[in-house]
């Protein structure tokens, strides 16, 4: 399904493939030879989305795109089933396995390799050619590749890359009932969504 959203529509190149139960929104590009498979959300929330040439998004993915941080996913990349990407930056040739997180303004180098639940924390930055482990984590620029159980070193890197105002525009402590308003706001945007018909695109 596609979907205006902010005015903006999704632009698909005749040799992409979207299945019928994907839903793409908004201002989202995809190029040739590119596929998204069942179950697949790609939604731009007031930012872009791109995914490159022969690039795989497979069931149940999200690609979220955001304003400050657009999400590029280059050429040949694989994005598994149930992966999370928002706002990310993903070079050609990477492989995203099942269930991977990666946060706004994270960028995975050429070649890449984040595999079953790795997550790349938001503003890190992965090396070309790196690999995460299974379950691990990579944070910081460059990232530092640590296991979950690190707990204390993960947030030493990750506490000055500002998860809360990278992802949702605040300062940390701002209390739920604030931080919750902005966010429904943003997402009541949808309300406006219109479907676009074949003939339209």
């Amino acid at each position: 399904m596609l979907v205006e959203h902010r005015g903006a529509r999704p632009w698909v190149h005749p040799d992409a493939y979207v299945a019928p139960t994907a839903v793409v929104c908004g201002a989202v590009r995809i190029a040739r030879g590119a596929r998204v498979l069942f179950g697949a959300v790609l939604t731009a929330e007031e930012g872009t989305i791109e995914v490159g040439t022969n690039s795989v998004i497979m069931e149940n993915a999200l690609v979220r795109g955001r304003a400050a941080h657009p999400t590029v996913i280059g050429d040949d990349v694989l994005v598994g089933p149930h992966a999370h990407l928002n706002g990310a930056q993903v070079r050609d040739g990477c492989f995203l396995a099942t269930g991977v997180a990666l946060f706004p303004g994270a960028v995975v180098g050429a070649g890449s390799e984040v595999r079953i639940h790795g997550v790349v924390h938001v503003n890190s930055v992965l090396a070309p050619g790196s690999t995460v482990p299974i379950g691990w984590v990579a944070v910081g620029d460059p990232a530092q590749v640590l296991p979950p159980d690190r707990h204390e070193q993960i947030w030493a890197a990750q506490e000055p890359l500002d998860f809360p105002g990278t992802v949702h525009g605040v300062p940390r402590g701002t209390p739920p009932g604030e931080l919750m308003a902005r966010q429904s706001a943003w997402f009541g945007a949808h309300r406006e969504d219109q479907i676009v018909d074949d003939e339209d695109r």
